[in-house]
């Protein structure tokens, strides 16, 4: 099959015309290249408007590996994470350029399964897929997603905007991702392959005296408790059930993230000085605004938003959620950082939309960097722990 071929497979009759004229379209797929009308998109953004642009690529065995993702997940979290990038900024993601390098190994069934996944969640966010490459690649699939969106002129939301006294949120619960692919990876027989920077997410001791990874753990996914094996085997009825909603929950987390589009343009809306997605990890995003802003953020462990599935595999794994929780990353919710006097105004609109919002610390002056407050359940004494500048790094 040649490549016009692979691309009308791939693509063809996934999106209407008319529908893609909505969202600004003016010549999709099928040219030299595309060209749209930001001016004419159906975003909801009326007067002036910004154009922002994402891109991201995925290296099969250093982002992925077919032991923890279907061809559809693969396709799904490469557009996912580009949305994710928009909704971050406060804008309405539009369109998308997909470019992937193809190995002999995939076969055309296969990357219109991979593409089956990416139009799912293009069709979730509105997303007008126009153009992009296709080439061939020696033995990895390579896809990287070119992103662009809109937002009000002016009014993006960047990682720079803290300021001293205001408070630090999250617009969900994190560490799912990071869980759920250490489940995968114990489930598949501890790595092999699939043991990429990325794929061995560290699951070092949170110890007593700091947040920080043990040196030599970096990269090393320990294995799963026997404890959790034997109940993912079978055990009561109820504790079946319990189990398979865990895992269920940790599975989706990792292979199907949720970008916050609504979250960020509510926080837009109402005034958020600061955003970041959380894609690398809690500690590392908020360090990015730390050091983008010029101060210091103070997070409270007890306030760190803990899901029933995280908890429940942490003590089956017999390991501390919170290092998945700071370090994990790609779970796609908001870190960001806003007035402390429009709490309550943004607390009764996320309740009204059925939206997550946790606030979770506060921004000070002083020296730049990141602290966990943690309070002693013998004493109550709480003490400040410094949280290691640390997430996923792709040159670590």
């Amino acid at each position: 099959m040649d490549e016009f071929a692979s691309i009308t497979l791939w693509t063809g009759r996934r999106q209407s015309a008319e529908w893609q004229r909505a969202r600004g379209v003016s010549l999709g797929i099928g040219d030299d290249a595309a060209a749209v009308d930001i001016t004419g998109a159906s975003d909801g953004i009326l007067g002036a408007k910004h154009m922002v642009l994402a891109v991201d690529t995925m290296v099969e065995s250093v982002h992925f590996s077919g032991e923890t993702m279907r061809d559809e997940d693969v396709g799904y979290k490469a557009l996912a994470a580009n949305v994710s990038d928009i909704a971050a900024m406060g804008g309405v993601p539009l369109h998308a350029l997909v470019s992937v390098a193809v190995p002999k190994s995939y076969g055309p069934e296969r990357m219109r399964r991979l593409y089956d996944g990416l139009y799912e969640c293009a069709e979730r966010y509105g997303v007008a897929v126009i153009g992009g490459d296709t080439t061939s690649s020696p033995d990895r699939l390579v896809i990287s997603v070119t992103l662009t969106g809109t937002v009000e002129a002016g009014r993006e939301v960047r990682r720079s905007g803290a300021k001293p006294g205001e408070a630090v949120f999250l617009t969900g619960a994190v560490g799912l991702s990071a869980a759920g692919l250490h489940l995968l990876l114990a489930e598949a027989g501890g790595g092999g392959a699939a043991g990429s920077a990325k794929q061995r997410l560290q699951a070092g001791d949170v110890e007593a005296g700091h947040v920080a990874p043990r040196a030599e753990a970096e990269h090393v996914v320990p294995r799963v408790e026997a404890g959790y094996l034997e109940l993912i085997q079978g055990q009561g009825q109820d504790g079946e059930r319990e189990t398979g909603q865990s895992r269920a929950a940790l599975v989706a987390a990792h292979r199907r993230p949720s970008p916050s589009v609504r979250a960020g343009r509510l926080l837009l809306e109402h005034g958020s000085s600061s955003l970041n997605d959380v894609s690398d990890g809690v500690a590392s995003e908020a360090w990015e605004i730390a050091e983008a802003s010029g101060l210091r953020l103070v997070l409270r462990e007890s306030r760190l938003p803990l899901d029933d599935a995280l908890k429940t595999y942490g003590a089956d794994a017999s390991l501390n959620p919170l290092e998945w929780m700071l370090y994990g990353g790609e779970d796609y919710v908001l870190l960001g950082t806003i007035a402390k006097d429009k709490l309550e105004e943004v607390r009764e609109v996320f309740r009204e939309e059925g939206l997550s919002f946790f606030e979770i610390g506060e921004t000070l002056e002083g020296s730049v960097g990141v602290e966990l407050v943690r309070e002693s359940a013998q004493s109550g004494d709480e003490r400040n722990i410094p949280v290691a500048k640390r997430g996923y790094n792709h040159f670590g």
